[in-house]
Parts: structure tokens; C-alpha cells; sequence
């Protein structure tokens, strides 16, 4: 199941919408390569991507925050903090298990409502900070 990216979950700071929409891109690469039982290093290259992502979205994310001084920086960072305890447990659970059926339903419920519901209500709420500071 392929999660399509909408023009409402744009938040108005480009460098932000680009790297969400270059994590929907890599999401589906990563439920592609499961759903046609592609080879194990294609599903751990998409799955490494991810840990690389995260690192650095959440760091260009949080700086923005905290340079604008955004009341929530706080919660928003929390939130950020679960999501990587929750992808490195995706992470050693697909080392155990490979690319099973039940690892596809867990990226779906994991990262797929991370990225509806962080996107569309966090991070919509930070980008309206902005658009009213400026």
C-alpha cells in the first residue's frame, strides 16, 4: 500500500516539505521492495535511509524550533525521541525476522501514522508558528 504525498501536508518551509516528501518516496520504496519479496540488502539500504533521515531531519527540524524559538520545541523533540526508539525496534526487527509479512504490517502502522499524524498536526503546527512570526 503506497501513501501519497498531499499538497495539505506541506507545512511553508521548503527545506522541511523536501525532506517529507523524500521520506514518502523512500516509505513506498521500502513497502515495495517488501511487497515484490525483493532481496534483503534492498529492504536494509531503504531501512538504513531511514535511520540516516531521521537523524538529520529531526536535527534540521529542531534547529528551526529552537532558533524561533517555538513554545512546543519541547514536546516536538519528545515526539521525535519515540519515533527513533520506534524505528530501531523496526530496525532489529527486521534483522530477526526479514521482510515478513508482519514486519510489513508493523512499517505500516509505525512509520505510516508517524507520517500522517506528525506531519499533518506537529509539524502543520510549527509551520503556522512561523507563518505568523513572520
Amino acid at each position: 500500500m503506497a501513501i501519497e504525498w498531499r499538497t495539505s501536508y506541506e507545512i511553508g518551509i521548503k527545506q522541511i516539505d523536501m525532506q517529507h516528501k523524500a521520506l514518502f518516496d523512500k516509505i513506498n520504496d521500502l513497502l515495495e521492495a517488501c511487497n515484490s519479496q525483493k532481496g534483503k540488502e534492498e529492504v536494509i539500504n531503504t531501512i538504513n535511509f531511514l535511520g540516516d533521515y531521521v537523524v538529520t531531519h529531526f536535527s534540521d527540524e529542531e534547529k528551526l524550533q529552537r532558533e524561533s524559538g517555538y513554545p512546543e520545541y519541547a514536546n516536538h523533540k519528545a515526539a521525535h525521541d519515540k519515533f527513533i526508539k520506534d524505528y530501531e525496534n523496526l530496525k532489529a526487527r527486521f534483522e530477526q525476522e526479514g521482510a515478513s509479512l508482519n514486519f510489513v504490517i508493523t512499517v505500516n502502522k509505525v512509520v505510516i501514522d508517524w507520517l500522517i499524524k506528525h506531519i499533518g498536526s506537529a509539524d502543520k503546527a510549527f509551520g503556522d508558528y512561523i507563518k505568523a512570526k513572520e
